[in-house]
């Protein structure tokens, strides 16, 4: 299923102090994500949001230390676009409206069966699926966001300097950056070679396709996007 390739490449982070509900949460869904992470406070979900850098995460509202809505509004300023499901027991109408403030996706009342949270995060899932990519040179996209390139629904796995190239060549002018200009935004004021250069380009290249990224000769690199693939 589409669903079930989708919520393969997102990474989960559940934050709930009831330890007993995590874990049977986790247990029953969680094998079907690339990484389902558990904290069980705000102050530690924040924590472990600025270090695992989740997709999504889902939050209990009740907890010690600081609640899911506190952390919810805190992760909004810092992330706006992370997509946060609040599980709460609450059905007040002031718990909901204040979810929707602060720019909470979903709010689910308990209790709930696992298969509604999976459907909820395959709906956002599919809804992250068409808001964040960039297409490319087919069958590749782009996710400026969380800097990831997808092959399909398949997310390949690039050091972090690879994914800011890719990133760096989309946002230039025409998608083209010269080699000097590489060296620039990768290395900062290391002195880098051109061998070395051209070393990580080829292997950006086996990693991926070696058409995706173009070079010109003398000139620099250009990144083939999805309006450049009749190019010759």
């Amino acid at each position: 299923m589409i669903c079930d390739q989708l919520l393969k490449n997102l990474s989960i982070l559940l934050v709930e102090d009831e330890q007993h509900l995590a874990r049977l949460l986790k247990k029953a869904i969680g094998a079907r994500f690339k990484k389902f992470t558990l904290a069980s406070d705000g102050r530690e979900g924040l924590k472990a949001t600025r270090l695992h850098k989740p997709d999504l995460v889902i939050t209990d509202i009740t907890m010690p230390n600081m609640d899911g809505l506190e952390m919810s509004a805190r992760l909004h300023e810092e992330h706006p676009s992370l997509p946060i499901v609040v599980l709460s027991a609450y059905s007040e109408k002031e718990h909901l409206l204040q979810a929707i403030d602060i720019g909470v996706t979903k709010y689910l009342i308990k209790p709930f069966d696992p298969d509604e949270l999976l459907d909820v995060l395959c709906q956002l899932a599919r809804k992250m699926d068409q808001i964040h990519y960039i297409p490319l040179m087919p069958p590749f996209r782009f996710d400026p966001d969380h800097l990831k390139l997808f092959r399909n629904h398949k997310m390949l796995h690039l050091s972090h300097r690879e994914n800011l190239f890719i990133s760096q060549l989309l946002a230039s002018p025409n998608h083209f950056l010269s080699a000097e200009s590489i060296k620039s935004l990768l290395w900062n004021d290391t002195d880098i070679s051109d061998e070395r250069l051209r070393v990580f380009i080829n292997r950006l290249r086996q990693k991926t396709d070696h058409r995706l990224i173009e070079n010109i000769v003398g000139q620099g690199y250009l990144l083939r996007t999805h309006s450049l693939q009749e190019n010759p």
